[in-house]
């Protein structure tokens, strides 16, 4: 099976970010990909007020290119995430939609974890211009290949993955816009965790270089197996598509001989109240 995570560095111009999505997706499919990832904010990513104004439905043209395109070339196509302009709702939604091969959307998921954090003296306050999602979400390729969505900060939090993978999913979908900062010393290490703890495929499709001035993410999108072997990276700083042959008969080989999924205990676990929290 061949996967594609498409590196690249989008803007608050969403038709020409939407341009160059068009074109490294295709490259991706020319190049034998059958589920292709883009990243978080593909469509428009810069500052709050970028993103309150490129917001659009799920109806809109963003997700509508992605249905057109995956069933002109017949793939499965996970469009990293767009800022989703909710009806009814005074706040926009972080939200990654899976397209089948037939052009229809087979999963929708909201982002749950919301990026409010201080990293070298920038503050990031995503909770202000978005609500959280409230349901994880799995899915389905056209063969078959049952999928974990999430997107970008969730990766920090390993109990998504582990539910996920305990709902069946095989490959993790990991669309980001992970900060330089963080891109340089954690990215890697959580990527690998997430694919060693859950014996599952991950694929991490990041954005690159500067969007707007002060802002900038920092590139090496990767594939990795159920191992933590890094099948195939990017580099830093420019567009890629990041391609990588995945062995499902070998997941099953790594599940079988290792199975720390199925020496779970879950009747031991449990979590800790409130009071134990603090």
């Amino acid at each position: 099976m061949r996967v594609a995570a498409v590196q690249m560095c989008s803007t608050p111009d969403a038709p020409a970010n939407l341009a160059r999505a068009d074109a490294l997706v295709r490259r991706a499919a020319a190049d034998g990909a059958g589920l292709v990832l883009l990243p978080e904010k593909w469509s428009c990513l810069g500052t709050r007020e970028d993103l309150l104004a490129g917001a659009e439905p799920l109806d809109g043209p963003a997700i509508s290119w992605a249905r057109a395109i995956a069933a002109e070339l017949g793939i499965d196509l996970v469009a990293g995430s767009i800022a989703e302009r909710v009806p009814g709702a005074d706040r926009n939604a972080n939200t990654s939609v899976h397209v089948a091969p037939d052009g229809t959307v087979r999963g929708t998921y909201r982002k749950i974890h919301m990026f409010d954090v201080t990293l070298d003296g920038i503050r990031y306050e995503e909770s202000a211009s978005e609500a959280p999602g409230e349901e994880l979400v799995t899915s389905a390729t056209a063969a078959g290949v049952a999928l974990g969505l999430s997107v970008c900060y969730d990766l920090r939090f390993p109990e998504v993955f582990r539910i996920l993978a305990l709902r069946g999913a095989r490959i993790l979908l990991v669309p980001s816009a992970f900060t330089w900062a963080t891109t340089l010393q954690h990215w890697e290490v959580l990527l690998r965790a997430r694919a060693i703890e859950d014996q599952c495929f991950v694929i991490a499709a990041n954005q690159h270089s500067e969007h707007v001035p002060g802002m900038r993410s920092g590139g090496h999108s990767m594939v990795v197996d159920p191992w933590g072997v890094v099948l195939a990276r990017a580099g830093a700083d420019a567009d890629a598509v990041v391609l990588a042959d995945l062995d499902l008969e070998g997941q099953d080989a790594v599940r079988a001989s290792l199975p720390s999924l199925a020496n779970r205990r879950p009747g031991a676990y449990a979590w800790p109240t409130a009071r134990q929290e603090g």
